[in-house]
């Protein structure tokens, strides 16, 4: 008899699941599917293409939840009021049908569903892939920043300049812009290389998580440092070579590394040498401590 009531609690546990699945495909399928097109044919907004590290934060995210699947069904049912907060907020959100909104919905309401269906346990179980969820969601954070980049262009430009200079090229910097053979290069504010140290940030804390390094905050601390520096050096590196394109001429080159997919390959080879730093900040943690 009490093998039939669980069996019953069981099944009735998945439908409730499946029924929740279901409705959040419903409703964020759609979403989804624009961010994820406008990614890849880099036909969304300036502002939400910084976001673009989504396409392998999303899936990973995705993958962690399912390795949790049985430690979330051995969680007992224990709902916290905060989630129905966070579902009513979620859902206030939806229905406003602004889109800024209605991106931020959907992490609100994945956070509510954790606290309502397991409470606290929940919502720390899944914590890292609703972390990930977050700061993958497009939203206008990259438009607020940008006003303030403009001393980081100065010094993106300043230091291109300087490096085209010591191979014997005639340059002249002017604030934020760059002047070679008559031609002029402009560090906008989105050349600053924010949506490539958003990127290298998002993926250095995949490869913390991935590696159980996150819970040292040593390693943490020295690991994103080294990263951001990398990110910030990758940069001026991609400035100075999109001014040496420009500035003799070579359109071809400037816009396979500039909007092409040049680009998008010079971030992942300075993305995957994320990795043997990672491993050697690890090995020597672990030998010295």
């Amino acid at each position: 008899m009490q093998i039939q009531r669980q069996l019953k609690n069981a099944n009735t546990s998945q439908l409730i699941s499946l029924a929740i699945l279901s409705i959040l495909l419903l409703l964020y399928a759609p979403v989804l599917l624009h961010w994820w097109e406008g990614w890849i044919k880099k036909s969304i907004s300036i502002e939400h293409e910084y976001f673009s590290h989504g396409i392998i934060g999303l899936p990973f995210a995705a993958y962690l939840c399912w390795l949790n699947r049985k430690k979330w069904q051995r969680l007992p049912d224990i709902s916290h009021r905060l989630g129905g907060v966070l579902l009513v907020l979620g859902g206030v959100f939806y229905l406003s049908g602004v889109s800024e909104w209605v991106n931020i919905s959907f992490p609100v309401i994945l956070a509510g569903l954790c606290l309502w269906l397991k409470g606290i346990p929940g919502i720390k179980l899944q914590g890292f892939p609703l972390i990930l969820v977050l700061l993958a969601t497009p939203t206008s954070v990259p438009y607020l920043v940008t006003p303030y980049t403009l001393p980081l262009q100065s010094f993106i430009a300043g230091t291109a300049g300087f490096i085209l200079s010591l191979i014997g090229m005639q340059v002249i910097v002017d604030g934020i812009n760059i002047y070679i053979g008559g031609r002029i290069v402009e560090v906008a504010p989105y050349c600053a290389g924010l949506k490539m140290l958003f990127t290298t940030l998002y993926v250095g804390l995949m490869l913390l998580y991935w590696m159980g390094a996150l819970s040292s905050r040593r390693k943490s601390i020295w690991f994103l440092s080294i990263a951001v520096l990398i990110s910030v050096c990758a940069n001026i590196v991609r400035n100075t070579l999109l001014s040496f394109f420009h500035g003799t001429g070579q359109e071809g080159a400037f816009h396979w590394l500039h909007d092409g997919w040049g680009g998008d390959l010079y971030s992942a080879i300075m993305l995957l040498s994320l990795v043997p730093i990672l491993n050697w900040i690890d090995k020597y943690f672990s030998e010295v401590f």
